[in-house]
């Protein structure tokens, strides 16, 4: 059971730490939903585009003085230093020193302590999983895997999302059920992307339209992914 005594929560989380964070976090403060931020500390400051099928977005990076003020109240979690395909890495250390050295960088900046992650590209494999569990604090890991349903899963650190954000219509079907259910066992609504995905189509308000939907419902809880996943734990 979740802190307000619900079976039923609901979390997001976020990738790279791009500007358009800035409007996201304000839209989650409006509602009072909680996200993770996943962020590449290598990346801090540096301007860019996504490019993705005919659309392109700025991808600019947020600034490291802005952090811990920008992302108060939700989560910062690893996303590597430099954003590498980890299962294309042959040497173990720079495996390592990509995770640690992030999680070092954002704790630094946030004052606070670090286990989350997402997996960079969402690839992952037994021997990267395996790394990860001997050698960081890590505690729990995103790929991007949708599993369209509400289940808790054994490995924390192989964790599949419900879904990506922008496939609003199985969103909206999936939240339909989850608010609608009346769970006797714990469930979680775990939804992920990018922000500058909400620019391809402009697609902010159809988003915050969601967000609206499944807000402020009592018998839900909201929270960052440490407060959902480890449900207490410390």
């Amino acid at each position: 059971m979740f802190p307000n005594n619900t079976h039923n929560a609901i979390t997001f989380s976020f990738d790279d730490g791009v500007t358009q964070d800035r409007r996201l976090v304000a839209l989650f403060n409006k509602y009072n939903l909680k996200c993770t931020f996943n962020l590449n500390s290598g990346g801090f400051g540096k301007d860019g585009v996504c490019h993705w099928q005919k659309w392109s977005a700025p991808h600019n990076k947020v600034n490291s003085a802005e952090v811990k003020a920008l992302y108060s109240g939700h989560e910062v979690a690893v996303h590597t230093v430099n954003h590498p395909d980890l299962t294309t890495i042959a040497d173990e250390k720079i495996i390592i020193d990509e995770i640690e050295q992030d999680r070092k960088v954002l704790e630094k900046l946030t004052g606070d302590k670090i286990v989350g992650m997402a997996y960079p590209f969402g690839t992952l494999n037994d021997r990267i999983v395996n790394i990860i569990k001997r050698n960081t604090p890590i505690k729990y890991a995103r790929s991007i895997w949708a599993t369209y349903n509400f289940d808790l899963q054994d490995n924390l650190l192989a964790f599949r999302p419900t879904i990506h954000f922008l496939d609003f219509k199985k969103m909206y079907e999936l939240a339909g059920t989850f608010l609608n259910t009346e769970y006797y066992e714990d469930k979680i609504f775990y939804i992920w992307g990018h922000s500058y995905e909400l620019d391809f189509e402009d697609a902010w308000e159809e988003f915050e339209k969601f967000l609206a939907y499944i807000a402020n419902k009592k018998d839900v809880f909201y929270g960052t992914n440490k407060e959902v996943l480890l449900n207490g734990q410390k």
